[in-house]
Formats: C-alpha cells, structure tokens, sequence
C-alpha cells in the first residue's frame, strides 16, 4: 500500500526518519476507547516507553488515556504533554530518590511498588514532604507467555515484581507505614503477546489471589493487568488496528472484579506500534558471490529491535514498481548485527529508493542512540509534512 506514504514530500527530508500515520492512530485510539468503554471498570493508561514523540503524546491524552511510566523522565514527558497527574502511574524495579520525589511532588494516581526496600524509601521520601503515596503491589504471578524470552517479565526468574507468597507480607508491611496507602495489584507478564490464552492464564492467577485476600477480608480497590497485546508485524496492511474486542472481552469474561473495583490496562505497543514506519534511502546495491545487498542509510541506532531481538518488520520498496528481488537490507554500522532482514523481496532497488520498515512505531525511535556518532532520528507525523 504505497499510496499511504506521501513519497513526493519524502523526498526532500533527509533520510532516516520516521513516519507516523496520525489517522491510523486515531482510529487505534477510537477503537481502544470503543472496547473498554464496554466495561464500566475499565481504565486505560498508556505505556509511555513504547513512543515518547511528544506529538503522538498529545493524540493520546487528547483521545483521554492515562500514562504509565518507567522512569522520572517519562513522567516528565506526560506531564509536558499534558497528562493529568492523577491519571499517571509509576511501574519500575528501580527507582531512584529524585523520581520517587517527582511522583510525589506531582502527586500522581500511584506508584508500583517491586519490593520491600522500594516500599520503605517510597514512605521516608513521602513522610519528608507530609505527604501519603498511593501504591500498588507488583506481584510476579509466574505465568509465561507465549512471546520471545527476552521480553517475559511474569516468570519467578525474571527480575521484576514480588513474589507471591510473600503478598499477604508486603500489605501487612504497608499497614503499619503512616506516609504510604495501599490501593491496589499490579501484573505484567510481557510483551508482543497474541494468544489470548496467556491472558485467561493471568486472569485465573488473580482470581486465586483475590480469593486469597478476600479470606483475611483485605479489600483492593485496583487491579491492574499490565499490557502485552501484540501486533501482526507480518501483515501491518491487512491488521493496521489490533483486535482489542477479543483483548478487553477476555478480561470481562474471565476476572471476577469485585463491586467498585477499577481495572487498569497498560498498553503501549498496541496502541502506536502499526501507525509508524522507519524511512531510509537507499546508498548502494551491492551484489556479492552468493547474495546481493541493499546498503540503507538506516542503521541499528535507528532500529535496534532487529539486532537485539531477532525481530521481524516488514520492509517495502515505496518508490519502485520493478519486479521482486531477493536482498538482504543492511545498515551503515560498523557492527555484522546492523541487518534489518535476510533473503528479503521487495521491489527491484536501486540507489536513492526509499523503503519503509514498517510496524516501527513501538521501540522504535525511543530506543535510539548514537553510536559511531550518528544523528538521532528525526519523526515527522502524517499531518504536519
């Protein structure tokens, strides 16, 4: 679907940059709202660390999402863009004085707390400044989920959230702090997730939980399941919008709330990942004895996720209309990982072809770096080129 790209206008932008399909998210965010507003008990957050470009920031807050964070400088930029502080969370395993201090001096929905040690800075900081931090506990519900190993986060081994035994422990511990008020569980099981069964799988965990709870009359006023529903990087023409009625529906169906309990979502891929290509120029075909290559001006500091996790985007010719050719698409560092795709078919190449790595909008820019001193990307939405 070349029509999609304003190719004409793309010519004069140098090259790498990203490209960001506004109304694709629109329609993403019109179909979020859709499905959740279904269920009255629903609360949607966005996972700032997908994609912080600040114009799609406001397209969320504008659309009435809240923010979830990972660090002080993603509270930072919700609130630049216009995030209520009430509507932000904190998630993350380690969190420093100077950002717990900025949640607090914000006075945001709540903080996710990991362990015990977390809990205590968060009460002495809070206690400073007379104030009570609203938390929740991130349990790790040792649930696997059926995507790449690197990005599972529910698992006893991995590192984040605390284990379940010692749930009843670590609320205990929060009754008898005077500056921190416990309000709730949260869950995260990973990411790139399509089996709606790893989802029932968590909601099941919870149940047993809320039963476990509900014995020693310990009420939680929120739970919140995280993100993880992925996208079809294979056919982002044919599945621009993810299926968020089977998503929230599974929910609906399989956890049992309680009266006035809220359930909070974290989405983040999901909600911007289709909406974004990666544009790179061609520099040179160069045919070697066994394959041939077409050398981009993209590289790994642009996009990393295929170096670092084996990660497929499909790749498009936008400015030919020659017959298929097999390439393999590499980027200018001086790394042998600096590959975007093997044995790939795309549109005959040559040099100064533009190509779109599609399904990039999702760890993507936000993930970039410099290395061998390259420029950042830059990101350009549809509506302002």
């Amino acid at each position: 679907m070349k029509g999609q790209f304003p190719i004409e206008k793309m010519q004069s932008i140098q090259t790498p940059f990203y490209y960001y399909d506004t109304e694709l998210l629109r329609q993403t965010l019109q179909a979020i709202n859709q499905e959740a507003g279904r269920h009255e008990q629903f609360v949607v957050h966005y996972a700032v660390k997908a994609n912080a470009n600040p114009k799609l920031l406001r397209y969320i807050r504008e659309a009435g999402l809240g923010a979830d964070c990972v660090s002080g400088g993603e509270i930072e930029a919700a609130v630049r863009a216009g995030f209520p502080t009430s509507k932000i969370v904190y998630a993350g395993v380690g969190k420093s004085d100077w950002e717990i201090n900025l949640g607090l001096d914000h006075d945001i929905f709540c903080f996710n707390v990991e362990s015990i040690p977390e809990l205590e800075v968060i009460n002495q900081l809070a206690e400073a400044k007379g104030k009570v931090a609203r938390v929740a506990f991130r349990l790790n519900p040792n649930v696997g989920a059926h995507t790449h190993a690197n990005i599972t986060t529910g698992l006893a081994e991995n590192k984040f959230g605390i284990a379940m035994d010692d749930m009843e422990k670590v609320i205990a511990e929060a009754g008898r702090m005077n500056s921190v008020r416990f309000v709730g569980l949260h869950f995260h099981i990973g990411s790139q997730i399509l089996d709606m069964g790893d989802f029932e799988a968590l909601c099941n965990r919870v149940n047993e939980l809320q039963e476990r709870l509900d014995s020693l009359r310990i009420r939680v006023e929120h739970i919140n399941v995280g993100g993880g529903l992925g996208i079809d990087y294979s056919h982002p023409n044919r599945v621009p919008i993810p299926d968020f009625k089977a998503y929230f529906d599974t929910y609906a169906r399989k956890l049992k709330l309680r009266p006035g309990q809220t359930l909070h979502f974290e989405l983040g891929r999901a909600v911007v990942g289709q909406c974004g290509s990666l544009i790179t120029r061609t520099l040179y075909i160069k045919k070697g004895a066994v394959k041939q290559f077409a050398i981009v001006d993209a590289g790994f500091t642009d996009l990393i996720r295929p170096a670092l996790y084996q990660a497929y985007h499909k790749i498009e010719n936008i400015t030919s209309e020659q017959p298929t050719e097999t390439y393999d698409v590499v980027g200018p560092i001086c790394e042998s990982t600096d590959v975007f795709a093997k044995q790939v078919d795309i549109n005959g190449a040559r040099r100064g072809d533009l190509l779109a790595i599609r399904s990039a909008g999702a760890y993507g820019e936000i993930m970039a770096s410099q290395y061998n001193c390259r420029q950042l990307p830059k990101g350009y939405a549809s509506d302002e080129i």
